[in-house]
């Protein structure tokens, strides 16, 4: 009995142990909070912006990017999001000094790497400047991005992720007029909770499925690399591995421990007392 009891404390101790490790890793994994890239304070900020999907200046998560454009013109900027990552887009735009004609309607799209427009989870990514406001701020939540979705699910992807901001209502007097556009984009981990089983042979990036040139023999130097194929610091995960692996081995382990104690509670501690000897 005392050699089940030994056996049944170290066990306990040891899941203790490993439990606290599965907590330790996994609490980072989901917090829902912003993880700005650390090159980005770094890098200059980009002080322009692209005009079509092609053309799309390429940002980090958490670094800011600015734009002087005129009104009625399509900006766009494209960023890497990763699996079990949800990113939020805030764009802030100053409108001109100059006297306008009326309100104006702002509009903030997001489209991931198929060119899908994704919805808002959260956010306002459309609203209306009164004719005398200085600045309008639009923000855009997506839903957090999976490894792998069935081919009929409109499910954000990891990959490249397109950011629109154009102004869709506005007096035909006010086409034109100079504003000033600031974009920032940030992503949060959410942990094993948001993990799915299976991953994308590439993420979804212009180029991902583009066959490499064979080469005739002449050496020829490699052709740049596209703004828009930016990687996320660290790379792009392997689609496989969460911290619902811990919490899963912890589980049973806890279960294992489960199962050793009602067993030496059940079986009690050998021949009942009222047995005589040699009954």
């Amino acid at each position: 009995m005392r050699t089940v009891r030994r056996m049944l404390m170290t066990a306990a101790l040891a899941g203790v142990g490993l439990l606290g490790v599965a907590l330790g890793a996994a609490g980072p994994a989901v917090a829902d909070t912003a993880t700005p890239s650390p090159s980005a304070s770094t890098e200059a900020a980009p002080t322009e912006a692209g005009t079509s999907f092609r053309t799309a200046t390429a940002i980090k998560p958490g670094q800011p990017a600015t734009a002087d454009a005129s009104t009625g013109d399509y900006l766009y900027w494209v960023l890497p999001v990763d699996a079990g990552q949800r990113a939020t887009v805030t764009a802030t735009v100053t409108l001109p000094a100059a006297a306008r004609h009326g309100a104006a309607t702002w509009q903030l799209d997001v489209y991931d790497g198929l060119r899908r427009r994704q919805p808002c989870k959260y956010g306002a990514p459309t609203k209306a400047a009164a004719q005398g406001a200085g600045s309008v701020e639009l923000t855009c939540t997506l839903r957090t991005v999976r490894a792998w979705a069935e081919p009929w699910a409109n499910d954000p992807l990891p990959g490249s992720y397109y950011v629109r901001l154009t102004v869709i209502d506005l007096p035909q007097e006010d086409l034109g007029l100079p504003v000033h556009a600031k974009v920032e984009a940030g992503t949060a981990d959410q942990g094993g909770a948001q993990a799915v089983d299976g991953t994308l042979a590439a993420p979804l990036v212009p180029g991902a499925g583009t066959a490499t040139p064979q080469s005739d023999g002449a050496t020829s130097s490699p052709s740049p690399r596209p703004a828009a194929m930016a990687e996320p610091d660290g790379g792009w995960s392997s689609g496989w591995w969460s911290d619902r692996w811990l919490w899963t081995a912890a589980g049973g382990l806890l279960a294992a421990l489960g199962g050793i104690a009602g067993y030496s509670v059940t079986r009690g501690s050998g021949r009942p007392s009222r047995v005589p000897p040699g009954a």
